[in-house]
């Protein structure tokens, strides 16, 4: 397991279904896994983002701390969220992975489902002679439709 990885579930880890903020400080993060704090701010700035349900609320300095939230959100909500606002025209497969991902973490949609929708905004998936801009844009249109049954389906 990656640094990375281990630093990311040890958090996520803390991160309860009860416990939804925690406090840390950095300098004690990265003595615990033998590590620079940058490595810390590299997993914090990449796997701890709105994309990934998550707000982190950082004071830098001696008594310095990082607050990490995980942003809790009614399922309904949370797709109308991402079909209206957070999806766009456009997406990459990176985005889109992040946000199907967080689908599957929070139980909207169970490991079948994340891996099929993977599998149909995938690189592979869409692997046609047109521009990458043509691409994003049909990744979009077809994570829109797959996030509109989402929400279809909780309404239910």
């Amino acid at each position: 397991m990656r640094l990375s990885d281990a630093i990311e579930q040890f958090i996520k880890t803390m991160l309860t279904q009860e416990e939804t903020e925690i406090e840390l400080k950095r300098n004690e993060l990265a003595e615990y896994f033998n590590c620079a704090p940058s490595q810390i701010n590299y997993v914090l700035a990449t796997r701890f983002t709105p994309d990934h349900g998550y707000i982190i609320e950082s004071k830098r300095g001696g008594g310095g701390y990082i607050r990490i939230f995980r942003m809790e959100q009614d399922t309904r909500e949370q797709l109308l969220y991402l079909l209206h606002e957070r999806v766009g025209t456009s997406i990459s497969a990176l985005s889109a992975s992040h946000l199907i991902k967080q689908l599957n973490e929070r139980e909207i949609v169970n490991c079948n489902e994340a891996a099929l929708m993977l599998s149909a905004v995938s690189p592979q998936a869409l692997s046609l002679p047109i521009t990458s801009e043509m691409k994003d844009a049909l990744r979009a249109k077809i994570f829109k439709s797959m996030l509109l049954e989402l929400t279809r389906r909780v309404r239910e």
